[in-house]
């Protein structure tokens, strides 16, 4: 049974696409003790309202954005509005995007097409103990640490650093690896190096097949 809080509850929303999000803010301001205190298109717009003392209790992010995307966004949280519950609105449930979000602080995540009632009940959920999870996602994370039980290499290799996410986001573009090595102030001996551990962490034997993983998973956003 859901427990129906005593207090009201201010929710943001940043998600770019705007039919999406007013229909939430609908769902959501006809839900008991819940107010939408402000939407966002991007997260740009979100983080100068934040700034400008706009802080709200819960906080529906859309994970692909433009300007700023929810991996982005969700650094920026965790440094400067740690306050702030974080629920990921996504299409992607993969082990990859769960654990980079996770790492970012993220307590949550939501499927963009989430029944009415699932939302109000993650709403309460992260309100009430801190994180929610659909049974989808806590099975997921489950497993990861199934498979870190019987391999004790598995989590780790699953787990990227920022400097890899930076490298998996430009191994995404048209740069070359020497144009790659400028941007990241590296060296491209380094680059080569950050490459093959990718190679290696990711199972994967190309450029192409770095970018498909990366985008099919959502660790990087198209």
């Amino acid at each position: 049974m859901t427990m129906i809080p005593k207090q009201t509850y201010q929710i943001a929303l940043a998600d770019d696409h705007t039919l999406v999000r007013n229909a939430l803010a609908r769902l959501i301001n006809g839900f008991e003790h819940c107010e939408v205190l402000h939407e966002s298109n991007d997260g740009r717009e979100l983080l100068d309202r934040l700034k400008a003392g706009k802080v709200p209790d819960i906080l529906l992010l859309d994970l692909n954005m433009p300007h700023l995307n929810g991996y982005e966004v969700a650094e920026r949280l965790q440094a400067d509005f740690p306050e702030v519950r974080v629920l990921m609105l996504t299409m992607y449930d993969s082990e990859l995007a769960l654990i980079r979000l996770l790492q970012l602080g993220v307590r949550g995540f939501l499927k963009k097409d989430v029944h009415p009632a699932e939302l109000r009940s993650a709403l309460y959920t992260v309100m009430d103990t801190g994180y929610y999870y659909s049974t989808s996602a806590a099975g997921k994370i489950a497993n990861l640490f199934r498979t870190q039980q019987r391999d004790k290499k598995s989590l780790p290799n699953a787990t990227l650093s920022d400097q890899e996410i930076r490298f998996l986001s430009l191994a995404c573009s048209d740069l070359t690896y020497k144009e790659i090595a400028q941007e990241m102030h590296l060296t491209p001996r380094a680059v080569d190096v950050l490459r093959d551990q990718l190679f290696f962490k990711l199972d994967v034997r190309s450029r192409v097949g770095l970018a498909m993983l990366a985008l099919k998973n959502g660790v990087i956003t198209g």
